[in-house]
């Protein structure tokens, strides 16, 4: 149940969700705090040792990769943790900032949590209001006394949006992923015995030049994403390089007693500053999409092999078969014993009577073995009688 009346009209409010984890995601919850709290002395260890205080853009240049390497944290979560600091410490690292990425409503009651350990739905109770923070992020995890919940900044009258996965199925673009599963699938083995006409070559020939097409697209996807890399990239060395001569500057102004020249440069450092929180958050996700066409590329590359393989195993099935064609007696033809079989057999359709039980070594045997049994009880027989 909402308290909608528990938070001022006017006042900045969270709206909370008290989440229920399993074990494994409750798991990974902890360890992901425990990373963002070593990234926090990371950035400590950073600013000291380069005296770059709470420059963003310096700290990125020198903390952002030692951070991702030693903790695992998701992208996303250290360009925010980066502003964090200090706020951090006032929350006395009982939360965590979180973003569309990091953090979505997947339904009525579940939430899709982004960790070190990898991405958990997570269910969830709506637990009512809390005080807000300004919104300078869109939601936060909170480490509570006896579990965790997420707020999402909102205003009383509106809800954090739940997404439809219906209608981001139907707007996501075809992705490799999900056109190589079907390439895969309809190399399957059942797949091709269950395909329409009888030339089970030509359909794994299709599905080939189907896999190799996608195999050339997720290649060029891989070359323009790692192309948009360089340029990013090429950028936010850019902003560093200026941001350290700028840092020197300003210093060189206040020591001068020129004001006027610090407060331009601090103006300039501030431009460089939202320049480079869009980028930060433009690379991070040509990443991901750098990690997507790279797992697209491996899918493809073995769904190829797995259909030369097929196509190989039905080369060899046909030739086979072919061969059996070729050396077995015709339907007209045949032994005397073959052809003893099907008379008997169309005997048996005939008049419903079964056919006979085919010659056997234990038959006889048996018979034998019944014959000598009678014998010998009527022999007894007569015995007693005289």
């Amino acid at each position: 149940m909402l308290l909608m009346s528990q938070s001022p009209r006017n006042a900045p409010s969270a709206l909370r969700y008290r989440l229920a984890p399993d074990p494994a995601a409750k798991a990974a919850i902890e360890a992901t705090f425990q990373a963002y709290d070593r990234m926090m002395e990371i950035l400590d260890e950073v600013a000291r040792t380069h005296n770059v205080g709470s420059n963003v853009v310096l700290l990125h240049a020198h903390a952002y990769e030692p951070i991702r390497k030693e903790t695992a944290l998701p992208s996303r979560l250290v360009t925010l943790g980066l502003r964090d600091r200090t706020d951090y410490r006032l929350a006395q690292g009982r939360r965590l900032p979180l973003d569309d990425k990091l953090a979505r409503i997947k339904g009525p009651a579940t939430i899709s949590i982004a960790t070190v350990q990898g991405r958990y739905s997570v269910s969830f109770d709506y637990a009512g209001y809390a005080e807000g923070w300004g919104q300078s992020v869109p939601a936060h995890l909170i480490r509570t006394d006896d579990g965790f919940e997420v707020h999402y900044g909102v205003t009383p009258s509106s809800l954090p949006e739940e997404e439809n996965a219906m209608d981001t199925i139907a707007a996501a673009p075809d992705n490799f992923l999900s056109r190589v599963g079907r390439l895969i699938a309809g190399i399957a083995y059942d797949a091709i015995e269950q395909a329409e006409g009888k030339n089970k070559l030509k359909v794994v020939g299709q599905a080939i030049r189907e896999i190799e097409r996608a195999e050339s697209e997720a290649r060029d996807a891989l070359a323009t994403a790692r192309a948009e890399e360089y340029r990013l990239n090429a950028r936010r060395t850019e902003i560093e390089r200026e941001m350290s001569d700028l840092a020197a500057r300003i210093e060189g102004a206040i020591a001068d007693g020129r004001d006027d020249l610090a407060r331009a440069g601090i103006a300039r450092q501030m431009d460089l500053e939202a320049q480079f929180e869009v980028l930060s958050r433009a690379i991070d996700e040509n990443n991901e999409k750098i990690e997507q066409c790279v797992t697209s590329l491996r899918a493809v590359l073995s769904a190829l092999q797995d259909a030369e393989q097929r196509r190989a195993d039905l080369e060899k099935s046909e030739a086979h078969a072919s061969h059996q064609a070729a050396t077995s007696p015709r339907k007209s033809g045949g032994t005397p014993a073959a052809k003893a079989l099907r008379a008997g057999r169309a005997v048996a359709r005939a008049t419903g009577v079964p056919q006979g039980i085919p010659y056997s070594s234990d038959i006889d045997e048996l018979s034998a073995l019944h014959r000598d049994k009678e014998i010998a009880a009527r022999l007894a027989r007569l015995k007693s009688r005289s």
